[in-house]
């Protein structure tokens, strides 16, 4: 089962890069850092850790 990869921080929808930082928690909500930060780390859905998110390079 593959991770899914959003596109956008689900708090701001700023834009998030696959290569780019980004943070998610284990039901895979996503962020982007400062809407993490500002959050001080824990995701308003389920109140789990938000960690960083591992980057996927593009398929070749």
């Amino acid at each position: 089962m593959a991770l899914e990869m959003k596109a956008a921080c689900m708090k701001c929808d700023a834009p998030l890069d696959d290569m780019g930082a980004a943070h998610i928690c284990s039901f895979e909500c996503t962020f982007c850092t400062p809407c993490t930060t500002g959050m001080a780390e824990v995701c308003p859905n389920c109140g789990g850790e938000l960690v960083d998110r591992p980057r996927r390079r593009p398929r070749k």
